[in-house]
C-alpha cells in the first residue's frame, strides 16, 4: 500500500476530526480504491489511530493488498456471506461513526446501526470532495488515457468511413484503445452520423455513414482506472457545405471560450456563461455541459449555473458544447482538461486531437 494512500487517509481523518467524527466507514468501491489502491478491498474503517480493511469476498486475507499492509493497518477476517460494513461498524460502539449514506442501502444501514450502537452521521461526500483535486501522479495517468484516445481516433480518421455503420465504428474505436494499452473504454463509444450527429448521449446504431454527413465521435480511454473523454465532429466524403462550416465554427468558438475560462479560482458556472455568450450572439440554442473526471467519468465538481464555490488547481474536468439542428445534424466538441492558475498558463488541455472541421 503506497505512501500516497496513507496520506489520503490522513486527509480524510483530519476532516473527520474537524467535524467531530470518531471513525469513518467507507463502503463505496471507487472511494475504497482511492484510499487503499486496491481492488480487492470491499470496505474500510478509518479510526483516529488506525485502519481496518475488509478484503473482498473470495480474497484470502493474506493476499493482494493485504500482503504488504503498513503498520497500523488491520485486516478483518469475516465469514463468507457476512456483511463487512456491519462487522466493521461493530468496532465503534459508543463512537460517532461517519458513513456514506449515498452508498449504503436501507437494509445495510439498519445492519450497521444495529451492529454499532454508535451515533451515525453522513460523511456528506467527504471522500469525493478530497478526490476532486488530483495529485500529479493521477494527472499523469489521465494524460496517458487521453493520449490513448487521441491515438485511436487519429487512426480511425485515416480510414474510409463511407458505408460503415455507426456501431461498427464505435466497436473499432474501443478495440483500438485496448490495443494501445487501455484497460477498456471509459464509457461506451458514441458515434452519430447524419441527423444523429451533435446529439449528446447518442448510442451508435446500424445507420451507415453517407457522403456529406456530419459524424460526431465521443470516446474516452480508461487507463489504470483513470478516465478521459473527448468529442469531435467531422464531415465525411465531400467538402463541407457552407452551413456545416459556419455551425462548426460557432460551436468551436463557444467551446474554446468555455475551456479558456477554466482557471483556478474561477466560478463553476464560468464555462457555461462564456459559451452561452458566443451561442447567443450567433442565435443558437445549444447544450453546455461539464464535470469533474478521474476514477469516474462524472465526478465533483459540476460545471454549470447554480453551482457554488471556486475551481481549485489540479482539478480535471470535461467541458462540452453541442448544437443539434433537427433533420440536418449538428456539432459537438468536448475536451478533458486540468484546471491550472492563470500564472501557470491556464487550463492544461489533455485531449489534443484536432478540433478543425476535417473532410474525411
Amino acid at each position: 500500500m503506497a505512501e500516497v494512500h496513507t496520506e489520503r487517509r490522513e486527509r480524510l481523518r483530519a476532516r473527520c476530526a474537524a467535524a467531530g467524527i470518531d471513525a469513518a466507514l467507507v463502503t463505496r468501491p471507487v472511494n475504497v480504491r482511492w484510499l487503499t489502491g486496491a481492488d480487492a478491498v470491499q470496505a474500510l474503517l478509518l479510526t483516529r489511530d488506525g485502519v481496518v480493511l475488509a478484503p473482498a469476498e473470495g480474497v484470502h486475507p493474506e493476499q493482494g493488498a493485504a500482503a504488504d499492509q503498513p503498520e497500523g493497518v488491520e485486516l478483518l477476517r469475516a465469514a463468507p456471506g457476512a456483511d463487512a460494513a456491519a462487522l466493521l461498524a461493530a468496532r465503534c460502539r459508543g463512537a460517532v461513526l461517519g458513513f456514506e449514506a449515498h452508498d449504503l442501502t436501507v437494509l445495510r444501514h439498519h445492519a450497521v446501526a444495529a451492529a454499532t450502537g454508535a451515533r451515525l452521521t453522513d460523511l456528506e461526500g467527504a471522500v469525493e470532495r478530497l478526490r476532486a483535486v488530483k495529485d500529479e501522479d493521477e494527472i499523469a495517468q489521465l494524460r496517458i488515457a487521453a493520449e490513448i484516445g487521441d491515438q485511436a481516433l487519429g487512426e480511425l480518421l485515416e480510414s474510409i468511413l463511407v458505408g460503415r455503420t455507426e456501431r461498427h465504428l464505435a466497436m473499432e474505436l474501443e478495440r483500438r484503445m485496448v490495443d494501445h494499452g487501455a484497460d477498456g473504454a471509459a464509457y461506451p463509444v458514441r458515434v452519430g452520423s447524419g441527423d444523429h450527429s451533435g446529439r449528446a448521449g447518442h448510442r451508435a446504431t446500424d445507420r451507415r455513414v453517407e457522403d456529406g454527413d456530419f459524424v460526431t465521435v465521443a470516446l474516452g480511454a480508461c487507463y489504470r482506472g483513470y478516465r478521459t473523454s473527448a468529442t469531435r465532429t467531422f464531415v465525411v466524403g465531400l467538402a463541407p457545405a457552407d452551413w456545416q462550416v459556419e455551425l462548426h465554427r460557432q460551436v468551436f468558438e463557444a467551446q474554446r471560450a468555455a475551456r479558456e475560462s477554466l482557471v483556478a479560482g474561477a466560478a463553476p458556472d464560468s464555462a457555461e456563461l462564456a459559451a452561452r455568450r458566443v451561442l447567443d450572439a450567433a442565435g443558437l440554442l445549444g447544450e453546455v455541459t461539464g464535470q469533474g473526471i478521474g476514477l469516474e467519468i462524472a465526478e465533483a465538481p459540476r460545471l454549470g449555473l447554480q453551482e457554488l464555490g471556486k475551481l481549485d488547481n489540479r482539478v480535471p474536468v470535461t467541458v462540452a458544447v453541442g448544437v443539434h439542428l433537427p433533420g440536418r445534424g449538428g456539432v459537438r466538441i468536448e475536451d478533458t482538461l486540468v484546471v491550472r492558475p492563470s500564472e501557470d498558463g491556464g487550463p492544461e488541455l489533455l485531449t489534443i486531437t484536432t478540433k478543425e472541421l476535417l473532410a474525411l
